[in-house]
């Protein structure tokens, strides 16, 4: 992998880690349009670990808050269905469910599923009334992440919206609870880095700089979409989801003729 190319996911992951828009699925396509080879387990860690430092270093005021009070709780029960989903099913779904028009499907389903809840959702509830229930609801929602294409922040924020958080309260509460999945992620994916002989030589320009740029476009991509949405609504990314893919079944249908 070259500089510009881990630059370049970097961005990507950055973007569409913490917008409802799918990482997973825009790290694959992108590579596919531009016929690039996929990225490598190295890689892999570096994205997990440079958004990680984006979660830690924007909310830094308030973790020592979190770990000290009841959310750290809700937060640490919302990620046991996606951490089990991970360990028991990642290879699987990521295998199973990595084609383009795969990813169109789910890219789409989620988007519509987006505007049902930004249409019929209520909005009112703030952080603070956040309980087990809908801890353990936006945790269940947060497995089904695994399939690229659904988009962790996307379904945790539908999630969020139909329990009747407001769009930036969803949000916010989406990010921190990604923070336990990725740490958990990124130390998985780093075990079986260095259980295999450690980083390459060859790969530790990419592995810096695709972790330095997804720290820090992921730190202003949070800042944005927590500004935006406190007047705005999900329907950007809804319009964006749709088009995407409905963008990529076109474009197999043509390279199909």
């Amino acid at each position: 992998m070259t500089i510009l190319q881990s630059v370049v996911l970097g961005v990507v992951q950055g973007i569409a880690e913490f917008l409802p828009i799918s990482s997973s699925a825009h790290l694959v396509f992108i590579p596919w349009l531009l016929g690039w080879p996929e990225h490598t387990l190295t890689f892999d860690v570096a994205l997990h670990l440079g958004t990680l430092v984006s979660l830690l270093a924007f909310f830094w005021r308030e973790w020592w808050g979190i770990i000290r009070g009841k959310l750290v709780w809700l937060l640490l029960l919302g990620s046991v269905p996606g951490a089990l989903a991970g360990v028991l099913g990642e290879k699987y779904f990521e295998e199973t469910f990595r084609g383009p028009v795969t990813i169109a499907v789910f890219l789409i389903s989620l988007g519509l599923l987006l505007w049902a809840a930004e249409v019929f959702s209520r909005r009112r509830r703030e952080l603070a009334s956040v309980g087990w229930l809908d801890a353990g609801a936006i945790g269940l929602a947060q497995a089904l992440a695994l399939m690229p294409g659904v988009s962790r922040a996307g379904i945790t924020m539908t999630a969020g919206l139909f329990l009747g958080l407001k769009r930036e309260t969803a949000a916010k509460f989406s990010f921190l609870l990604s923070a336990p999945i990725i740490l958990g992620a990124g130390l998985y994916k780093s075990y079986g880095l260095f259980k295999h002989g450690g980083l390459p030589a060859d790969e530790r320009m990419p592995f810096l700089a695709g972790l330095l740029t997804a720290a820090l476009v992921g730190f202003f991509a949070i800042k944005y979409l927590l500004r935006y949405l406190q007047k705005n609504t999900f329907y950007l990314f809804i319009w964006y989801r749709l088009l995407v893919g409905a963008g990529l079944i076109a474009l197999v249908l043509l390279r199909l003729r």
